[in-house]
C-alpha cells in the first residue's frame, strides 16, 4: 500500500512538470513569439530557478515568467517533501517494527528458539505452529530471513553462534532450543554456548554424521537428529511395515487430524500421582489410552498393566484424538491448574 502511494506521488510530480513546462512553453511563444525549442528553454530555465538569460521584452512574458518562477518552487517543495517522507517513514516504521519485536521478545517466556530456518528449522517451526507453542527463529541469511517475513515467524536476525544474539533470543527465560543449522560446526557452537549459560534448557541439535552427534552430545545436547538416517529409516519402514509407519506419521505431528501422543509428566501435585490406572479409568473418563510410562529410573514400561501405579515423577505416555489428549493433561494436571 505505501509503494502505491510512492508511486502515486512521483506520476503528480511528474505530471505536474510536464504540465508546467507545457504552458510556460506556449506561454512565452505567444507573448514573445519566440521558436518553439526557445520558448521550452526559457520555461526550462525559469521553472527550475536557475535565472534568465535575458529579461523578457513585455509585461506579459514577465507575467508568465512569475507563474513559472511561484510553479517551480511549488513543485521543487513538493518534491522535497515527498523525498523526505519516503526516507523518514523507511526509517522510523523499521525502528518501531524492530522496537515492536524487542518487546515481544522481551514477554516470551518458556518459549523454544529455533537456530537456523533451512528446511528443517521451517519443519519444526511448522509443528510448534501446530502445537500452539511459542518459539521465535535465529538466523542472518537471506533466504532464511526472507522465509521467515513470509511466513510471519517472530525472528531475530543474527548469527546463532553469538552469545548476544541468544541472549535477545532470550535463551535465560527458554524452554528449550533446537539447533538446525545445516553446518555441524555452528550446531556445536550454538549448543555449546546455549548449555553454558542454560544448563537446565532441553537441546536438541541436527547432525550430518556419528561422529558430529558424538560431539554435540559431549557439547551439551539433550537429542541428536541424523536427518539422512532418520529419513532412510523411514524408507524402509515404508517398504517393510506401511501401515504401521503411516501410524506413527499420524500420533507424531502435531498437524495430525485424528490421533495424537501426548507425554504428560506426573508432578506431586497431581491429585493421580500414586494411584493406578485402573483406579483412575483413564480410558473411561479421557478416552485416550496409555501406551508406555517411562519411570524416573529412564526405563519404559511399555504397554502397562491396569494395576500399574503411576508414580510422581513417572512421564505418561499416551495416544488418543486432540480432545481425549486434553482431558488425560486435564486428568494429570496439578492442584493449582485444576483450581485454576
Amino acid at each position: 500500500m505505501e509503494a502505491h502511494l510512492r508511486l502515486r506521488q512521483i506520476a503528480r510530480l511528474h505530471a505536474a512538470v510536464a504540465a508546467t513546462l507545457l504552458a510556460g512553453m506556449v506561454g512565452f511563444h505567444e507573448t514573445l513569439h519566440e521558436s518553439w525549442f526557445q520558448s521550452f528553454y526559457r520555461a526550462v530555465v525559469t521553472m527550475t530557478l536557475t535565472g534568465l538569460d535575458t529579461v523578457p521584452a513585455n509585461d506579459s512574458a514577465r507575467a508568465v515568467s512569475i507563474a513559472l518562477v511561484a510553479a517551480g518552487l511549488t513543485i521543487i517543495a513538493y518534491a522535497g517533501a515527498v523525498i523526505v517522507e519516503a526516507i523518514a517513514g523507511g526509517v522510523l516504521s523499521g525502528a518501531l517494527a524492530e522496537r515492536r519485536r524487542e518487546r515481544t521478545i522481551q514477554q516470551l517466556h518458556d518459549h523454544f528458539i529455533i537456530c537456523g530456518y533451512g528446511r528443517v528449522g521451517r519443519r519444526v517451526a511448522e509443528e510448534f505452529r501446530a502445537a500452539s507453542v511459542p518459539y521465535l527463529v535465529v538466523d542472518y541469511h537471506a533466504d532464511a530471513v526472507e522465509a521467515a517475513q513470509g511466513d510471519g515467524v517472530l525472528m531475530v536476525e543474527g548469527d546463532a553462534t553469538k552469545d548476544e544474539n541468544l541472549r535477545r533470543a532470550g535463551l535465560e527465560r527458554a524452554q528449550g532450543l533446537v539447533a538446525a543449522s545445516d553446518s555441524d560446526a555452528d550446531n556445536l557452537y550454538v549448543v555449546l554456548s546455549a548449555r553454558t549459560a542454560h544448563p537446565d534448557l532441553t537441546i536438541v541439535a541436527r547432525a550430518s554424521d556419528a561422529d558430529a552427534e558424538r560431539k554435540l552430545v559431549l557439547a551439551g545436547a539433550d537429542r541428536v537428529v541424523l536427518p539422512y538416517t532418520a529419513a532412510g529409516r523411514v524408507m524402509a519402514n515404508l517398504v517393510l511395515k506401511p501401515q504401521v509407519t503411516a501410524f506413527l506419521d499420524v500420533v507424531t505431528t502435531a498437524t495430525g487430524p485424528d490421533l495424537q501422543l501426548a507425554e504428560i509428566a506426573v508432578s506431586e501435585t497431581s491429585s493421580a500421582a500414586g494411584r493406578t490406572i485402573r483406579d483412575l479409568r483413564i480410558r473411561h473418563e479421557t478416552g485416550a489410552l496409555v501406551v508406555s510410562l517411562r519411570k524416573a529410573d529412564g526405563s519404559f514400561d511399555t504397554t502397562p498393566e491396569p494395576d500399574t501405579p503411576i508414580e510422581v515423577g513417572d512421564v505418561l505416555i499416551g495416544v488418543g484424538s486432540p480432545d481425549e489428549i486434553r482431558a488425560l493433561e486435564d486428568l494429570f494436571a496439578p492442584h493449582e491448574t485444576v483450581a485454576r
